[in-house]
């Protein structure tokens, strides 16, 4: 039976609230980090290559390192201290980034790539923690609202963070970003010390190689799984515009900083509305079919912020992406809660992190590498393009995605 949101956010002692807590922290540090670090960065190369490098930087030591954090959350130590030990992480990286900015040198935009890579080592804990956790606290029934929820309070930290990011960058400093940042993180440690939870393991730990080959078998032979990662990695891959956006505020809209933490939060906006209206009205019929139709207006709305020339208009456009990308996400979430077996959640959590969390990255270096081929302007206009033809191709290709409905998987 489905508990009622009152109901589930007063579960096992306020349990979610606690974890949402560490979610919107890390969240919060992490965006107002890189928003600092896409203004600093171009401040000290103006070429939209330089921005697409961050992504590259971040996403490499993240891939190498994702398999084998989610292959410890199921087996080793508890899943709380792998949260608090991301936290920390992030705030070390943080307090780098301090130094960098107030002791600049030659050499500086190297060494802040050098930060953004130990942040790749970092995401690759926080990701399987958090859903292990999420999982635990809710029952099975509720997973569909509760997501929601989560979905919400994630797109809160999108909005809040970038925007205080560039506001902070453009009337204080870049080194108090990164302060703000790192206490945000060491905030996201006590939520995670805060949190009770009660952690069984019904079986015993496996070697590390075989435990990963398990759950990457798990995901191949599944196809609802499989395919929503795979749609939702290409549509980030090529749909994306977000790691462009200093670009768009520089050399387009003319705006500073404070311009830049905006656009960044409007997809944000978007996705906070609709998070709360799928946490009363969930979809559970005909799922399959609202998660691809909303990853074709996702890349239909990377089209028109592409061909946009006015800021507001662009701040609409970019929030009704958000709207499509909460769809997206919420239903991608569900479904791989509902479809994984407790004892892999870990490691299906870290797999789908590299579909997903690497094509944020890989998908900022493909933007900076088409920017430079094609300009800045037909670069994403391309992106949108190849998001609809990646809808296309799923829609006729994994039939078991596009008919599905959730309260089969129940």
């Amino acid at each position: 039976m489905s508990l009622s949101i009152r109901q589930i956010l007063a579960h096992q002692g306020y349990a979610l609230p606690k974890l949402l807590t560490y979610r919107i922290f890390m969240v919060l540090s992490y965006q107002m980090m890189m928003v600092a670090i896409g203004w600093h960065v171009y401040q000290l190369t103006h070429d939209p290559w330089s921005l697409g490098l961050i992504g590259l930087a971040e996403v490499i030591p993240y891939m190498g390192s994702a398999l084998f954090a989610g292959h410890a959350v199921d087996h080793y130590f508890s899943r709380r201290g792998f949260a608090m030990v991301s936290a920390l992480f992030l705030a070390m990286n943080a307090g780098l980034l301090v130094w960098i900015a107030q002791y600049p040198g030659p050499h500086t935009a190297t060494w802040i790539y050098a930060t953004v890579a130990l942040t790749g080592f970092a995401r690759a804990l926080i990701s399987p923690s958090y859903n292990t956790l999420f999982a635990l606290i809710i029952p099975r029934a509720s997973i569909a609202k509760a997501s929601g929820i989560g979905s919400s309070m994630f797109q809160i930290g999108l909005i809040v963070g970038p925007a205080i990011g560039g506001l902070l960058v453009g009337f204080a400093d870049t080194y108090v970003a990164y302060e703000i940042s790192a206490l945000l993180a060491l905030g996201g440690a006590v939520a995670a010390l805060a949190l009770r939870v009660q952690e069984h393991r019904s079986h015993a730990p496996m070697r590390v190689f075989a435990s990963i080959g398990e759950g990457l078998r798990f995901v191949r032979r599944t196809q609802v799984v499989l395919a929503a990662q795979l749609l939702d990695m290409f549509a980030v891959l090529f749909g994306g515009a977000v790691a462009m956006l200093p670009a768009f505020v520089h050399d387009i809209y003319q705006m500073g900083p404070e311009g830049l933490g905006v656009l960044r939060a409007a997809p944000a906006l978007g996705a906070i509305v609709t998070g709360i209206w799928l946490a009363k009205h969930p979809i559970h019929k005909h799922s399959g079919r609202w998660l691809l139709l909303a990853v074709a207006g996702f890349g239909l709305c990377m089209i028109a912020f592409g061909l946009c020339r006015t800021y507001w208009l662009g701040i609409i456009i970019l929030a009704m992406s958000g709207m499509m990308d909460a769809v997206s996400v919420i239903l991608r979430q569900t479904i791989l809660q509902l479809a994984t077996p407790d004892g892999m959640r870990g490691r299906v959590s870290a797999i789908n992190g590299i579909f997903i969390g690497s094509s944020n990255e890989l998908g900022a270096f493909e933007s900076g590498l088409t920017a430079r081929l094609m300009g800045l302007v037909p670069s994403v206009v391309f992106g949108g393009c190849m998001t609809l033809l990646v809808v296309g191709v799923t829609w006729f290709k994994a039939p078991k995605l596009r008919d599905l409905h959730l309260m089969d998987l129940h």
